[in-house]
C-alpha cells in the first residue's frame, strides 16, 4: 500500500523473525511478502537479511521489519541478536520434508528461550503447492499448534497461497495486543489476553471472524 505515507511515516514499527531449518522456504516467503516474487534459483541464506512492508491494518500504518536468517547449526551464534525486540515469529517447515516438521518443536524453544511468552507465533507448513509429495498432514500441524498456543496456516510462496494472509494476520494480532495494552494502560493481563487461546486458528475466508478454522491450502 504504498503511496498514501511517505516510508518513513507510520503508526508502528514490529519486528518479525523468520524461523525453521534449511531449506523450508523462509527467503522466498519473505520476498513473495514484501516484493512479490519468488526465486527457484534461491540459495541459503547467509547469515542474516531482512526486509520491510508497509501496510494498513485497524487505521493505522504499520512498517513490518521482517528477519530472516540461515537455518543452518553454524549460523546459531547470531540468535540472541536476532531475536532482540520481535513481537511475532513465522516458524516454518516444509511439508514434502517430515524431519523440518521433527525440528519445529526445538525452533519453538529457541524461540521461547529468546523472546517475550505473549509474542504472537505463526506455524506455517510451506510448499502445499506439492500436494502429491505431501509428508506432513495440515492436520498434524494443526495440532501441534493447537497444543502449543500457536496460529497455523499452510502456504506456498511459489504460487503465493495464503502468503500475504499469514503475514497480516501476525500482523493483526500484534497490533492487536499493542492496542489492548495501550487502552489497559500496559498491564501483563491486557497482553496476553490478545493472544490465541488453544485450540483456535484462522479462517482466512470468513471476515469478520479470524479465530476459526482454516481449510489450509484447498482453494
Amino acid at each position: 500500500m504504498a503511496g498514501y505515507k511517505p516510508d518513513d511515516d507510520y503508526d508502528y514499527l514490529f519486528k518479525l523473525v523468520l524461523i525453521g531449518d534449511s531449506g523450508v522456504g523462509k527467503s522466498n516467503l519473505l520476498s513473495r511478502f514484501t516484493r512479490n516474487e519468488f526465486n527457484l534459483e534461491s540459495k541459503s541464506t547467509i547469515g542474516v537479511e531482512f526486509a520491510t512492508k508497509t501496510l494498513r491494518i485497524d487505521g493505522k500504518v504499520i512498517k513490518a521489519q521482517i528477519w530472516d536468517t540461515a537455518g543452518q547449526e553454524r549460523y546459531r551464534a547470531i540468535t540472541s541478536a536476532y531475536y532482540r525486540g520481535a513481537v511475532g515469529a513465522l516458524l516454518v517447515y516444509d511439508v514434502t520434508r517430515h524431519a523440518t516438521f521433527e525440528n519445529v518443536a526445538r525452533w519453538l524453544r529457541e524461540l521461547r528461550d529468546h523472546t517475550d511468552p505473549n509474542m504472537v507465533v505463526m506455524l506455517i507448513g510451506n510448499k502445499c503447492d506439492l500436494r502429491h509429495l505431501v509428508a506432513v498432514k495440515p492436520e498434524d500441524g494443526k495440532a501441534f499448534a493447537e497444543a502449543e498456543s500457536l496460529y497455523f496456516m499452510e502456504t506456498s510462496a511459489l504460487d503465493a497461497t495464503n502468503v500475504e494472509n499469514a503475514f497480516n494476520e501476525v500482523l493483526t494480532q500484534i497490533h492487536k495486543i499493542v492496542s489492548k495494552k495501550s487502552v489497559e494502560g500496559g498491564n501483563a493481563e491486557g497482553v496476553s489476553s490478545g493472544l490465541p487461546a488453544k485450540g483456535e486458528t484462522i479462517n482466512i475466508k470468513e471476515e469478520g471472524s479470524l479465530l476459526k478454522r482454516i481449510g489450509c491450502c484447498s482453494s
